[in-house]
């Protein structure tokens, strides 16, 4: 059994004003993608399994993985797809099965379903009858064009993420299984008007990680071969942008009435599952009376989620409440690290910083800082291991405050950046953190409160916010009065062999 393996992964916000491009992304070609073996990544967990039998052959083709950022030039997305589709394609009638380790929430210019556009084309040049799996975050937004082309697909189960490879190894078993039985997979989603955000949204304390325990439960009694609940990812404004849920079975019966049931237990709870945010004034003003250390969560401004990294607003509300302790921030500038490079460590230079590229939200604050260090601004995710590269990075200090400046976003949702230019955030009495969540231990579990602050940014929690125009409406919370009843559609390639779309149709509905 000869089994390609393709990757092609990011997440952005419609809402960044910084389109990404093609150098954004580093690349993977052919024998390269085996340096994911052992790491915690979807790739890494595939191989796991793939290698572990004798009987199968790996062919790696490429695999393209970039942070999170604004919306994909058409021209990067062009060449991207190029040369992903250049990759598989001398492989064409030579492989028995497909796995594409994927996101769900790119977005491009001109083409607001990457992932569905790859995955057609892949089927298109592979035909219909090769098995092909997929897997995906739990934040991407799986599509009907995505759906018609697939036999099945893995989905994250923890948020803050952790299970990266044991996803790509329940997809990777999952394809196998298919092909080893010779079974013919039927697909249930429901797709619910939904946007979620929130504590209630962290898998192993919210309501979230109850709806995906009894996903899980599905699969242990047998019910499902796959099942789970995405919630999506409210900035990647898209027309197919909501919470859904997705059950593979060998029965369509069983396959409907357990989406139905997943997404009316996440619809019941959708109150709960609403960002609830402090607001910047007070949460300044609350944390100057508390004596332990304290973290300020700028999810606004989460570059993990897709936001230019470049707020500096918290900073400014900090100084102009009086917050006399220490404070640590990151920023993006590159200016501002240029002249901090330019000028040495030891030196004292006086720049702008924030309000580099989001300058609808952001003004640049000018400030007369000390440089503490220069770096590279290499670093490596605490999680998943892969390389962080920030571009030159400088860590400036004025007054009470030290600032990570780097020239490059990246994400932030751990602590690898802090630790990578010398600073420990325990030394510090208040953090502020560019990522809606992080796991327990980074923060949550040593300071005395992490407040939520409703501050600006393409990322922000306060949905309304922020202006979508392209997913239907209405959608909860931005309506609150939505309404809801169950509806599953179901997939089923096996209906039409001879080509490559197949029937997708409300369930008891028949074939259109």
């Amino acid at each position: 059994m000869r089994v390609l393996i393709a990757e092609c992964m990011q997440e952005i916000s419609s809402f960044n004003p910084l389109p990404s491009k093609y150098e954004d992304f580093a690349i993977e070609h052919g024998d390269e993608l085996y340096k994911q073996r052992g790491l915690n990544t979807a790739i890494g967990g595939a191989l796991a399994v793939f290698e572990a039998r004798p009987d199968v052959e790996l062919v790696p083709a490429m695999a393209a993985r970039a942070g999170s950022a604004g919306i994909l030039a058409r021209a990067g997305w062009l060449r991207l797809r190029s040369e992903l589709l250049d990759a598989a394609r001398p492989h064409v009638g030579k492989v028995d099965a497909l796995f594409v380790s994927l996101h769900g929430a790119m977005g491009a210019e001109g083409e607001a379903d990457p992932e569905g556009e790859l995955l057609d084309a892949l089927r298109g040049m592979f035909g219909a009858d090769l098995p092909m799996v997929i897997s995906l975050d739990l934040h991407g937004i799986l599509t009907d064009r995505m759906l018609r082309q697939i036999d099945g697909l893995a989905i994250y189960r923890t948020y803050p993420h952790v299970d990266f490879a044991d996803t790509g190894r329940r997809a990777a078993q999952l394809l196998l299984n298919i092909v080893d039985r010779g079974a013919r997979p039927i697909t249930a989603r429901v797709t619910v008007p939904m946007l979620a955000r929130g504590d209630e949204c962290i898998t192993r304390t919210g309501l979230y990680g109850d709806v995906l325990a009894d996903a899980r439960l599905m699969e242990r009694d047998g019910r499902a071969l796959a099942a789970g609940v995405m919630i999506g990812n409210p900035f990647t404004d898209a027309p197919e942008l909501c919470t859904q849920a997705i059950v593979i079975s060998e029965n369509a019966e069983t396959a409907a009435a357990c989406a139905s049931a997943l997404a009316a237990s996440i619809w019941a709870g959708r109150h709960r599952l609403v960002g609830k945010l402090v607001p910047v004034e007070k949460a300044v003003s609350l944390a100057s009376m508390i004596e332990g250390p304290v973290a300020f969560t700028d999810a606004a401004d989460a570059t993990s989620s897709g936001a230019s990294g470049d707020s500096n607003c918290l900073i400014k509300a900090l100084r102009e409440g009086g917050y006399a302790r220490r404070v640590l921030a990151q920023i993006v500038d590159p200016d501002a690290a240029r002249a901090a490079h330019a000028a040495g460590v030891g030196t004292t230079i006086t720049v702008p910083i924030g309000g580099t590229y989001d300058r609808r939200r952001f003004e640049p604050l000018t400030v007369t800082a000390m440089v503490e260090s220069l770096s590279r601004g290499r670093a490596r995710l605490e999680t998943m291991g892969l390389p962080l590269d920030a571009g030159p990075t400088a860590v400036l200090s004025f007054e009470n405050f030290t600032v990570v400046v780097m020239s490059r976003a990246v994400h932030l949702f751990d602590r690898a950046m802090y630790y990578a230019n010398g600073l420990d955030p325990h030394n510090f009495d208040l953090t502020i953190v560019k990522s809606p969540h992080t796991e327990f231990h980074m923060y949550d579990g040593w300071v005395e409160k992490n407040f939520n602050v409703d501050a600006p940014g393409s990322t922000s929690a306060n949905l309304a916010s922020l202006g979508h125009r392209l997913c239907r409406r209405p959608i909860y919370p931005l309506e609150p009065d939505t309404t809801f009843e169950p509806q599953p559609v179901l997939y089923d390639r096996g209906v039409v062999p001879e080509t490559a779309s197949p029937i997708a149709t409300p369930a008891g509905k028949g074939t259109p």
